[in-house]
């Protein structure tokens, strides 16, 4: 079966540039100080640039433990960001592969859009519904407000 595709955007009042900073250059840092429940996010193969894998590790008491994300792009001029995540209880044991396409850009009222593109990746012979497919989805977006709502009460912080 081929790949699950969901697109979804996102609005922020917040710059692009410096979400871009908060949310994926200094993630490993901010993310465990902001939600409690992600322990640490450590580099554990690679330089942080195409090829590197990041592995993030979740307090007890929830169902993820930990996930692996191999980086497969980043681009700081153009504010993108591609991921993937290869192992770990994030990723549903009837996907093979979850690949993240992420593209910060600059809005005209100051703020920026955050575009999100999500392909998942089932096993051999494995039929995937949206349905199958939502808390996943929406833990991603819980990350992406807890940053925007710090930017937004820290207007100093990643300026």
């Amino acid at each position: 079966m081929d790949a699950v595709t969901f697109g979804a955007e996102f609005t922020s009042t917040v710059e692009a540039g410096r979400l871009f900073k908060a949310l994926i250059l200094d993630a490993p840092n901010l993310i465990p100080k902001l939600m409690p429940a992600i322990q640490n996010i450590q580099l554990v193969e690679g330089t942080g640039g195409p090829g590197s894998i990041q592995e993030i590790t979740i307090v007890e008491g929830t169902s993820i433990k930990h996930v692996k994300h191999r980086i497969d792009a980043i681009d700081k001029e153009n504010l993108t960001y591609n991921y993937s995540i290869i192992d770990g209880d994030g990723k549903p044991e009837i996907l093979e592969l979850v690949s993240h396409e992420v593209k910060i850009e600059p809005s005209k009222e100051g703020g920026c859009k955050i575009k999100n593109v999500s392909k998942y990746h089932p096993k051999k012979g494995v039929e995937i519904k949206e349905e199958d497919l939502k808390v996943v989805r929406e833990e991603a977006l819980v990350v992406l407000k807890v940053v925007d709502a710090y930017l937004v009460a820290n207007p100093e912080a990643y300026a």
